[in-house]
């Protein structure tokens, strides 16, 4: 295996000449299980097959990794390619007075503005306000937006740390809900949901825990008991 010099100042790599060593072995211990799976879904049977791709939420930093194989004249594989495209640019914005060059690089992340999804191998760029809400499924997660839902490769923790906390609140350990969007709270055999906008509408649990700060956040703390 070898590396690009972007691919050497983006990961934690000491050696300069990797050869021979596991790729994920250069990856933050969060991202190696995607990278791992991004690799085995590479395994294609066809010849020429698309490359796969996959985000990764690093500090600071936002990558595009795109992957293929590497096939002999027989088609068995001999290796694979993994090309790195930095985003970061691209779906960022600086938090309102602007991040500090020095605590840019002290690893501070900057809020989205724009969230990355796939679809069928494309890239699919989802306008942050335009987000209804988030749901987690695993180590992945579902973007939906008044127009359907799209496949984000980001989890919701990745996702949490980047997002305006002003608009956006994870209600529960599977839901980030954008406050702008929510039409209704619900309340009833001792729960309490939310019911977001749109045709048809749907509902979100909220947590015990997270009651209190929602109401606060919308301006409702002193209106309704937190108590569920």
């Amino acid at each position: 295996m070898g590396m690009n010099d972007y691919a050497r100042r983006s990961l934690p790599v000491a050696e300069k000449m990797p050869f021979g060593k596991l790729v994920t072995s250069f990856h933050p211990e969060a991202a190696r299980a995607k990278v791992k799976f991004l690799l085995g879904q590479a395994e294609c049977p066809v010849n020429n097959a698309p490359p796969m791709a996959m985000m990764i939420n690093i500090p600071d930093r936002m990558l595009l990794i795109k992957v293929s194989k590497i096939g002999d004249a027989q088609g068995a594989t001999t290796g694979y390619t993994l090309v790195f495209y930095d985003i970061t640019e691209v779906v960022s914005q600086e938090v309102e007075g602007g991040a500090t060059r020095s605590a840019r690089e002290g690893g501070e992340k900057r809020q989205l503005r724009k969230i990355p999804t796939i679809k069928q191998n494309r890239v699919l760029l989802v306008d942050v306000p335009s987000v209804s809400f988030i749901r987690s499924e695993g180590h992945y997660t579902w973007v939906h937006t008044g127009h359907g839902n799209q496949f984000c490769n980001l989890n919701i923790g990745d996702l949490e740390t980047r997002l305006d906390p002003q608009l956006f609140l994870r209600v529960h350990r599977s839901y980030i809900v954008n406050l702008s969007h929510v039409d209704e709270i619900v309340r009833g055999d001792g729960r309490m949901t939310l019911r977001m906008m749109g045709s048809p509408p749907v509902e979100i649990p909220v947590s015990r825990a997270s009651a209190p700060r929602l109401l606060e956040q919308l301006g409702l703390a002193d209106a309704i008991p937190a108590k569920i």
